[in-house]
């Protein structure tokens, strides 16, 4: 548990600009992020949402532990007890994440039937509450992922005062999914593209709160995007486009640094050394009882834009799966590809 002038610099996360990649259930689980972390130092990574109750009476190593290498490394909740949100804290306290994030954004059924996640927009005073009780708690920052509104709701009158109340119980950073959420008619996969973006109201929040560190998330695609957008926002927050092509996330700490993107542009990459580490850690998972394709399957989509690409995944997606499966799947899978000539291609 971090203590005193550990805590206080901790909130360096919150220090603009910071690049996160999107929690996403079944995506960005532990193996994931580990990927993730060797493309990029500085990115700030987010585990799937875990629900309070099962911190308390699931499999609490399953669900919380992770390697020390995906530092920074933020634990998203979902919740809307704050009894338990505050125990399930203090359990993951001892597992050191750097951050404790509230999910209100998730549109799912099975979060609405647990009374969480985009439904908690209705109640801004409640969400309050579990943000104060939260941080009563937390050795780490709290803080918030949410929606513009969601339903008839009218996002110009919602996200004022929902944005109001969660900076007034303590929230160290909200970010927001510049879309409504629809709680009926619509999937959450329809609700990640079907209701219009309003980035220009994220905007306007964060101009009318210069002192709140606010981060934006949905529908940006690229370094580029991400880079207009921390012309205004603290944050950015990419989801699916850093899952699918996450070869993007080799020019993240430039990007953070203030060299900017390079025109889509991937920079030079060690790509070997990236195929001996994962395949080291492949060993590891395997070796402790896991599959290969618990890691490979975040690795698909490594390399969009290379000679090679297609191959590469048709390795990883066929072979990787098979019974006994070991890591010479992986280091077919990456002679495949022409590095040197997909490297190129991209630079243009």
């Amino acid at each position: 548990m971090l203590k005193g002038a550990d805590r206080k610099e901790e909130k360096r996360y919150f220090r603009a600009p910071v690049f996160a990649v999107a929690p996403m259930i079944d995506w960005t689980d532990r193996h994931c992020r580990f990927l993730h972390r060797q493309l990029s130092k500085r990115a700030l990574l987010y585990t799937e949402m875990v629900v309070a109750d099962a911190i308390i009476h699931g499999p609490r190593e399953r669900l919380l532990s992770y390697s020390p290498a995906e530092h920074p490394v933020a634990l998203q909740l979902g919740g809307s007890d704050a009894g338990k949100l505050a125990e399930a804290i203090r359990i993951a306290a001892d597992y050191g994440y750097d951050e404790i994030n509230l999910n209100v954004g998730c549109p799912s059924d099975r979060v609405q039937s647990g009374t969480f996640g985009a439904c908690l927009m209705r109640d801004a005073a409640h969400v309050a509450d579990l943000v104060s009780a939260m941080k009563r708690v937390s050795p780490v920052p709290v803080t918030v992922k949410c929606r513009i509104g969601v339903d008839d709701q009218e996002p110009a009158d919602v996200l004022p005062d929902f944005l109001a109340r969660m900076v007034g119980a303590g929230a160290d950073a909200i970010w927001v999914h510049a879309r409504k959420a629809w709680l009926q008619g619509l999937s959450p996969k329809e609700n990640r593209e079907i209701p219009p973006l309003d980035y220009d109201l994220v905007y306007r929040m964060k101009r009318e709160n210069p002192g709140v560190f606010l981060g934006i998330n949905g529908g940006i695609a690229d370094l580029d995007h991400a880079a207009g957008h921390l012309q205004v926002m603290d944050g950015v927050m990419l989801g699916r486009a850093a899952y699918q092509n996450a070869g993007l996330l080799a020019g993240v700490d430039d990007l953070i640094a203030g060299a900017g993107p390079a025109g889509g542009a991937i920079p030079d990459v060690d790509w070997p050394a990236l195929r001996d580490t994962m395949i080291s850690y492949a060993e590891q998972v395997i070796a402790s009882g896991g599959r290969l394709h618990h890691v490979t399957r975040h690795m698909v989509g490594l390399f969009q834009g290379f000679a090679g690409a297609r191959r590469f995944r048709q390795i990883l997606s066929t072979e990787a799966t098979r019974p006994g499966a070991g890591i010479e799947v992986i280091e077919a899978a990456f002679a495949a590809v022409d590095i040197d000539g997909g490297a190129k291609k991209l630079a243009g």
